[in-house]
């Protein structure tokens, strides 16, 4: 039984793992500022994503817009956590959003700049703001209205990618850009992923790589099966389909960022919500998925702690009111099976905090004890362990890091 298609030397063995939570990160409470970097390290997260305002930092026009120094800006939002971050060596994925009323004619900020030169002059100031980082996206869901307006691929492409790619580049020729960051599926009065890429494509879109959000969107659909592969959604069950996509239309350099992913559990959550324990088991099977998929460079678990709005999001690792939920060490020590034959189980995981080769124990659930199934074992360089195991359908391991004294979620063999 292959739960997952081996990626082989294809499998993007250099993936990133990080976290999504501008909210949590920017204004924290109860946390400290310093408490949430130390909670990132303690998830071990390669990457933060955060989305930086281009309508709050610029919402007067300022005279000299390549200039991160012109007195218009206001950066002090979020230059104390953007330091913090570089301080403890965790890299930065930003997200440029939000257009300002002076650029856009008195609208919201979901509205479409009039014409793509003040866009790419605050890209090139922010990149010059922070020269550290390097990995950049070009708006969120622009797809779908509640980000962008109009939501056209080729207006997206004229005066927001486009001329910030260029930006970028010329602050610093070592910036990534992602473009697209398009949401899963079409909404009533949006575009689906696939046509956006396509529109992308015929606008002649300049991209590093291209971000996809692939949140699941139908009841019971798992990071590997559920999906509607004859549809025009992308979602992480489908994903080979957006990697042959994005060759297909900008090539095989052309490399995948997913820039939100998660479950949201319940309760709270009613809307597509799964129990903390199959939202743990998922954290680990996205883990795999995106692992083992070439071209994938990076996957960004969204929220750290849940919304008080239960009606919205539910995804973080704790929950409203600070409770830790299975999810926490379930990213911390992903554990996912790759398939089994017979009673012979292949296993996959990682430790992440800490870098170089980390030691762990698997267990095995027998006759209602924890036991241990062989000594400790070193991961790889980049903390990650696969063991072929004897585990028929039906029985339940586990994973043990010594120094973080803590154990993965539960995995049940099928």
């Amino acid at each position: 039984m292959a739960l997952f298609a081996s990626g082989g030397a294809s499998a993007s063995s250099h993936i990133q793992y990080g976290v999504q939570d501008d909210a949590w990160l920017l204004y924290g409470p109860p946390d400290s500022p310093a408490a949430r970097i130390q909670t990132l390290q303690r998830l071990g997260v390669d990457l933060v994503r955060l989305t930086l305002r281009w309508d709050t930092v610029a919402s007067t026009e300022p005279a000299n817009p390549r200039d991160p120094a012109d007195p218009a800006y206001r950066w002090e939002l979020y230059d104390s956590i953007l330091e913090r971050l570089h301080a403890a060596h965790i890299s930065v994925l930003i997200s440029l959003w939000g257009t300002p009323s002076w650029a856009n004619g008195e609208r919201t900020p979901n509205y479409v700049p009039r014409d793509g030169a003040a866009f790419a002059s605050f890209a090139y100031a922010a990149a010059s703001r922070f020269p550290w980082i390097s990995r950049w996206t070009v708006w969120n869901e622009p797809n779908v209205r509640v980000f962008l307006i109009p939501n056209s691929p080729a207006l997206y492409t004229t005066r927001l990618l486009n001329p910030a790619y260029r930006a970028l580049k010329s602050a610093s020729p070592s910036n990534l850009v992602a473009g697209g960051v398009s949401s899963p599926r079409k909404t009533p009065s949006g575009v689906s992923p696939i046509a956006w890429i396509r529109g992308m494509r015929s606008a002649h879109a300049l991209l590093d790589a291209y971000a996809q959000n692939p949140y699941p969107v139908r009841p019971g659909e798992t990071p590997t099966s559920g999906g509607c592969w004859r549809c025009t959604e992308v979602t992480m069950a489908t994903l080979p389909k957006l990697i042959a996509e994005v060759k297909r239309d900008f090539g095989a350099r052309t490399r995948i960022w997913l820039t939100e992913y998660g479950y949201n559990s319940k309760p709270p959550s009613k809307w597509l919500g799964v129990s903390n324990a199959l939202q743990a088991r998922f954290v680990g099977e996205a883990a795999l998925r995106a692992f083992l998929s070439p071209k994938v460079d990076l996957l960004i678990h969204f929220l750290v702690r849940d919304e008080p709005n239960a009606r919205k999001w539910t995804s973080g690792f704790y929950t409203s009111r600070g409770r830790i939920k299975p999810s926490f060490n379930a990213f911390v020590l992903p554990f996912a099976q790759v398939s089994r034959r017979g009673t012979r189980t292949t296993v996959w995981g990682q430790v992440r905090p800490r870098s170089g080769a980390q030691p762990y124990r698997l267990q095995q659930l027998r006759a209602g004890r924890w036991r241990w199934v062989g000594g400790t074992r070193l991961t790889t360089r980049a903390g990650y362990l696969r063991r072929v195991v004897t585990a028929g359908r039906g029985v339940r391991l586990r994973i043990w890091s010594p120094r973080d004294r803590r154990y993965s979620a539960v995995i049940t063999v099928r």
